[in-house]
């Protein structure tokens, strides 16, 4: 696997290092899982986001 250098500051280092050891997983895993927790999160956002008139008419299209 390719792997490549990110710059954090030592106090955040340390956050994800006692993280990592809780969780039982690497620093880079222990990276990855909290990046997709945000973009599931972000998908959540998404979701709940009432949708706009335009979309509600796409949705409603009679397409046969």
């Amino acid at each position: 696997m390719h792997s490549t250098s990110v710059r954090i500051d030592a106090d955040t280092h340390a956050e994800i290092k006692k993280l990592a050891e809780s969780l039982g997983t690497t620093v880079g895993d222990t990276v990855a899982i909290a990046i997709r927790r945000l973009r599931q999160d972000e998908i959540g956002e998404q979701l709940t986001t009432p949708l706009t008139a335009n979309e509600i008419d796409w949705l409603d299209a009679d397409f046969g």
